[in-house]
């Protein structure tokens, strides 16, 4: 009550900013006129001057009202379009760090612009993100010719961009592109090997096109650069074959009384769990196939890559659904369907295992698994920006969110016009085909009007299962879901027709307005060597008919089921009503609708039932109103705190990942790295010298002989310490410690000066860039199987997350000493190659090259998905005990790895994304013949050909 009160004295939070904000509004439209008298040069000057004040310190806020009103009068010369005041709003909502929410046609575009050239005057650069790289490519071309009229440029980043259209793109005033795109481009520039290879600028300011889709939506999809892993596609076709064996219950209660058939389904949790009659049965199916040893079980550590391929065949075959979840492409490859958009995911592809277990479901090839190698979240790449907005239909459903995990306020923008569009109350039918039925006859009567139909759909099933009766309906219409995307912009711009019908899968992102009366400049580009008066037709035409929509009740809109969120349903209705038309939107809901089902409760069902409705007969009760919402509330609740729950174990591997891409960048900017390897000399051989010298010990405590193994053993040269203990006595713990590190320092210094101060500079940062990355990889691997089974503390009685973030810790740290340990050791063994040696390693590293492909990976409540590109990489492979460098000059040194080979992409100007370090080991031993066994290998060195067993139990073997 209290809040009311205020609120009715003093107006909302958003009625205060607004009218903060029209105080500068009226300060751009006061300087209009003295802007409109300025020439064309005198217009583009001001971007000189202003870029001039601002590096004399004038700041981006004082320069706002000039800013905004040069903008506002290049966009009437260069494009024909004014904006109105309420985007003049909306462009300082964006400056200032701030969610706009613009209702759909309000002309987000072109607010955005203003936010855009006011910023891009600090010469920092702008990045604008969109959902695809059609919306990003189409936005640049838009604004291209505004931007370039005032003297900066703009540039598009896209996926299998070559290198230097890339670079240049970073450092263009503005720079548009997806939010895929800009995350995997960080990833990428922190496995370089050079601070040239590059593309990103530091982060500075950031417009999210469609921010709830990518920070709420897309929150829970890691960013993960990935190389393939151990094929395994015979067992997942295996286990495959087991599935249909194994009985499911439909009954929860059973299960959880433990009487439960083989499994049973969390419908509401997308999860299944397996009984323990269920285990059994597995494992002996899995021992009769010869999978399982007798005496073993699914639950022992050994077994439980097992497990996991059985509960991803599992849910593959009872909870994902073709033509809902995924589809099967004309290359019979999986898709993933994004279920808010309805669009297809190309070479996206879910992790844990579940993506081959799909595949092996439907019967197309079975591709291999992955190992993770960087990896991010889009909530913590966004917040590495110093200043971030952004914009969208729906957001304010979402504020506390928005609030809480990113720190930024939404601002509801006024409409231009006010909001015509009618919203009518849901009918609920109690059948699915009763709901079709009624569906049916409401698009008769809009039609009958000559008004056009937008019928959305959760699903691509049930937008061909609509189709379908629509056909024998006899009414004719288009359909557009994941399958015709590749005539989405000619159905969108038509679906504005009068009587037009069209059925889509979830519109969020599409990013296109429908124009009552159809897009009659979409007609025009159909058409080639249009006469002026043929152009005046059409548009005459098009006028004639956005009248007539009009007068019909404009767009309406059919909500074929209710979405889990609501901002799903508010885009959809959005689609009507743009800029003041007329419009109306309604939901056909039936019980049989997975939300109505899963949440609606029996209370509805049996409320429904007792009032003897027909199947084809709807009511509209507030009771079921409510216990929708209730559904899409609770819905929304765990999605957000699945979401919270992400972002605080990210948050761990996030400081963790500062700290790693920091001593990368260190690494790419430091010249001399002498006093860093002295410093790892020290760190590494105090750990050695204090397993065999315990620290304050006396001579009788010492193990000098095993000293002298361990160092010829790790560092591959002999230190005669006996020899100095015999010559000094009086040699104590403390001198000891100091002769070794001397010693280990002295004698790689003289390596050192005998392969040149510029060679020598060089290998140490690739060997130290190769150590972190190699190590890194493996640590994210570890991270990964710490976190999936974190949550089985909570039976012990601790906590989960404490526990991540104790056990998390204690692995960075032994990885940091793991890498510096590695980079001593790499340094002890380097030696002199021949040219023939070298030219032996040029060819094993050709052949590597061809074995290897990068991915680059989303995931999706914890199931990945990879975006997969034809870059071939070569594959790192463990460390071995040699490593060959060239002693020719800078020129023509070899690009090293750690297992002695060449890369041979190092100085052919390609790019080096496609270095060693971005590739992940592999287990398959190669031929005796194809592999370069260095001379002096030690036998318990990991073997050269990359199989991860020692060279004894490898090529070594005797």
């Amino acid at each position: 009550m209290l809040t009311k009160a205020i609120s009715a004295v003093f107006g909302t939070k958003n009625e205060r900013e607004l009218k903060r904000m029209q105080r500068q509004v009226d300060k751009i439209n006061a300087l209009e006129p003295t802007i409109s008298a300025l020439s064309d040069d005198e217009l583009r000057q001001k971007t000189d001057e202003f870029k001039s004040r601002h590096a004399n310190g004038e700041s981006l806020d004082k320069l706002l009202p000039e800013a905004f009103a040069v903008c506002r009068e290049a966009s009437k010369r260069v494009n024909g379009m004014r904006h109105y005041d309420v985007q003049l709003i909306g462009g300082m909502t964006l400056h200032e760090g701030k969610i706009a929410e613009m209702k759909t046609g309000e002309g987000k575009t072109l607010m955005a612009t203003l936010a855009m050239y006011l910023n891009a005057i600090s010469g920092k650069g702008v990045h604008v993100v969109t959902v695809n790289d059609y919306l990003a490519g189409r936005d640049a071309e838009l604004n291209r010719g505004l931007f370039s009229f005032l003297g900066l440029t703009v540039g598009v980043i896209y996926s299998q961009q070559p290198p230097h259209e890339k670079f240049d793109a970073y450092r263009a005033d503005i720079t548009y592109g997806t939010n895929n795109e800009y995350g995997f481009d960080y990833l990428r520039d922190n496995m370089v090997f050079s601070k040239d290879e590059k593309k990103q600028r530091p982060l500075n300011y950031c417009i999210i096109d469609e921010i709830d889709s990518i920070l709420i939506d897309e929150a829970r999809t890691p960013l993960i650069i990935s190389g393939q892993a151990e094929d395994s596609a015979h067992l997942y076709a295996l286990i495959n074959n087991i599935i249909p064996r194994l009985k499911k219950s439909d009954n929860e209660e059973d299960n959880k009384n433990n009487v439960a058939e083989d499994f049973w389904i969390d419908e509401k949790n997308r999860a299944i769990e397996i009984s323990e009659k269920g285990y059994e049965k597995i494992e002996h199916f899995l021992v009769e196939v010869g999978e399982l040893g007798e005496n073993e079980s699914l639950y022992s550590p050994a077994r439980l890559p097992l497990l996991a391929h059985v509960q991803a065949a599992i849910r593959a075959h009872h909870l994902f659904i073709k033509n809902v979840h995924y589809i099967i492409s004309d290359d019979n490859e999986i898709v993933i369907v994004d279920e808010n958009t309805g669009r297809t995911m190309p070479g996206r592809r879910w992790s844990e295992g579940l993506h081959q277990a799909v595949e092996a479901k439907e019967g197309v090839e079975i591709q291999a698994e992955n190992q993770t190698m960087a990896t991010t979240t889009f909530q913590n790449y966004f917040r590495l920006y110093d200043k971030l907005s952004g914009m969208t239909g729906t957001a304010d459903t979402e504020a506390a969110e928005f609030k809480s995990t990113y720190d930024i306020d939404v601002v509801i923008i006024p409409t231009h016009r006010p909001i015509a569009r009618v919203d009518l109350n849901d009918q609920i039918f109690l059948s699915k085909l009763g709901k079709y039925q009624g569906i049916i006859r409401e698009i008769r009567q809009i039609t009958a009007k000559g008004a056009p139909v937008l019928v959305g759909t959760a699903t691509i099933e049930a937008s061909e299962e609509l189709s379908y009766l629509l056909d024998q309906a006899g009414i004719k219409h288009n359909v557009l879901n994941a399958k015709q995307h590749e005539r989405e912009a000619e159905i969108i711009a038509q679906a504005g027709r009068p009587s037009a019908v069209t059925i889509a899968t979830n519109m969020a992102g599409r990013g296109t307005d429908i124009i009552l009366g159809g897009n009659w400049q979409a007609e025009i580009e159909d058409l080639d060597a249009l006469t002026d008066a043929q152009k005046s037709e059409l548009q005459s035409q098009w006028q004639a008919r956005n009248e007539a929509v009009k007068a019909a009740g404009g767009l309406h809109i059919i909500g074929s089921e209710r979405h889990e969120s609501r901002r799903i349903d508010n885009q959809l209705r959005g689609r009507a009503g743009r800029q003041g038309d007329p419009g109306q939107s309604r939901f056909f809901l039936s019980l049989e609708d997975d939300l109505m089902r899963i949440f609606a409760g029996d209370r509805v069902v049996s409320m429904m039932r007792a009032m003897g409705l027909k199947e084809d007969e709807a009511i509209e009760h507030k009771m079921v109103s409510r216990s929708i919402e209730n559904a899409q509330g609770k819905v929304e609740a765990r999605d957000f705190d699945a979401r919270k729950s992400l972002l605080k174990y990210d948050d761990v591997a996030n400081e963790q990942r500062k700290v790693i891409y920091g001593q990368r960048d260190g690494l790419l900017e430091e010249v001399d790295l002498q006093e860093s390897i002295k410093a790892m000399h020290h760190e590494v051989y105090n750990a050695l010298i204090t397993q065999f010298v315990p620290e304050g010990s006396v001579d009788d405590q010492w193990n000098i002989d095993g000293l002298e193994d361990e160092i010829e053993d790790a560092f591959g040269y002999y230190m005669p310490i006996n020899d100095w203990l015999d010559a000094d006595r009086r040699l104590d713990e403390e001198g000891l410690r100091a002769k070794i590190i001397d010693f280990a320092i002295a004698h790689y210094q003289k390596k050192r000066e005998s392969m040149g101060e510029q060679n020598a500079a060089r290998l140490e940062r690739d060997f130290m860039l190769r150590n972190l990355d190699r190590h890194w990889k493996e640590h994210l691997t570890q991270m990964d199987q710490l976190r999936k089974g974190i949550h089985l503390r909570s039976y012990a009685q601790k906590n989960p997350e404490q526990e991540y973030k104790r056990e998390s810790f204690d692995l960075f740290q032994s990885m940091l000493g793991a890498i510096k340990s590695d980079v001593v050791q790499d340094l002890a063994r380097v030696h002199i190659a021949t040219p023939e040696e070298i030219a032996q390693m040029e060819e094993e590293r050709r052949r590597q090259a061809e074995m290897m492909r990068l991915h680059f990976e989303h995931n999706d409540m914890g199931l990945e998905g990879e975006i997969v590109t034809d870059e071939s990489r070569p594959r790192a492979t463990q460390n071995v005990q040699r490593i060959t460098v060239s002693l020719g000059g800078a020129a023509s040194m070899p690009n090293l790895s750690p297992n002695g080979h060449v890369n041979t992409n190092a100085n052919t100007g390609t790019d080096t994304n496609q270095s060693m370090a971005d590739v992940s080991d592999t287990t398959a031993p190669q031929s005796i013949d194809d592999v370069f066994i260095p001379a002096n290998i030690n036998r318990n060195a990991p073997c050269p050909c990359g199989s991860g067993l020692k060279y004894k139990q490898c090529h070594g073997k005797i």
